[in-house]
């Protein structure tokens, strides 16, 4: 029932009722996180100039069909998590560990700030839609900002320079304001680049509160959430929706930090907590 009384707080309620407390002293200052400049690390640059280059509509609706039926394989979320060992997103300027170390590093600063189950839960598998580029997927068509295609992309997107070189700034109707889409259709009527979110979205829907589902499919639109993008494209449930996921970003962001978390003494509550929601293996 606790998702229903959370569904309805304002911005300000989400801030004032969960007050980010839990800022490690090894953690960088919050302006120095997010950094896209001249500046960068030149495979970050390169990231992007790829993803932004190939992710087109056509690209989307080719790997919606290619994934979401979710025919890959059977795994539970703990065999997802293990084999987080082996990767390490190249889009990101503030971390270059395993992945499995920002699951909880993400999960732990929501617990220590005292947050509900379900939230201490998203952070943990966040971003487990990763596991893309463990099946051979290139990682500019797996991790990084995301952003709706069939549309003019945004000026607030990371490094919009580099879509000077994408097939669909051919396509006239892509170039204007809505696109393909009309005013307030909701963010679920829009084909947003591929990559973990959308997929890890269809692997979980029907086990976790919309709350959970919503920070899942959108946590990495940036544009969005974090500037301002896209926002006629919002409807009401977006609206209602945008505090938490603002909320989110701030513990996915700033938990990035080089202190070293005990792992296996964290694993217990982390196996307690995962069995809670998903008692058995999923379809991915």
């Amino acid at each position: 029932m606790m998702r229903y009384r959370f569904f309805f707080l304002t911005s300000l309620a989400v801030e004032l009722f969960f007050p980010m407390h839990y800022m490690r002293a090894e953690c960088k200052e919050e302006s120095s996180y997010r950094q896209y400049n001249e500046g960068t690390a030149e495979h970050v640059k390169l990231f992007y100039q790829l993803n932004h280059k190939h992710q087109t509509l056509d690209f989307v609706l080719e790997k919606k069909r290619e994934y979401l039926s979710l025919q890959r394989k059977r795994m539970d979320i703990w065999e997802a998590v293990d084999l987080f060992d082996q990767l390490v997103d190249e889009s990101d300027p503030d971390l270059d560990l395993p992945q499995r170390y920002h699951l909880f590093q993400t999960a732990e600063m929501l617990r220590q700030d005292g947050h509900p189950r379900w939230l201490i839960l998203t952070g943990f598998i966040h971003d487990l839609g990763k596991i893309l580029a463990l099946y051979g997927e290139p990682q500019w068509a797996v991790v990084g900002d995301t952003f709706p295609l069939g549309c003019a992309f945004a000026q607030q997107i990371v490094f919009s320079e580099y879509f000077e070189q994408n097939p669909d700034l051919q396509v006239p109707l892509y170039q204007t304001r809505d696109g393909i889409y009309s005013p307030g259709c909701g963010l679920d009527h829009l084909h947003m680049s591929w990559g973990h979110d959308e997929y890890l979205y269809h692997v979980v829907k029907d086990f976790l509160p919309i709350e959970a589902l919503y920070i899942i499919r959108y946590h990495s639109f940036y544009s969005a959430h974090r500037e301002g993008a896209y926002e006629h494209f919002m409807n009401e449930q977006d609206k209602k929706m945008l505090p938490w996921l603002q909320l989110f970003s701030r513990y996915d962001l700033y938990s990035k930090c080089p202190e070293k978390l005990d792992l296996d003494a964290l694993l217990p509550y982390y196996q307690e907590l995962v069995d809670e929601f998903f008692p058995s293996a999923r379809s991915w």
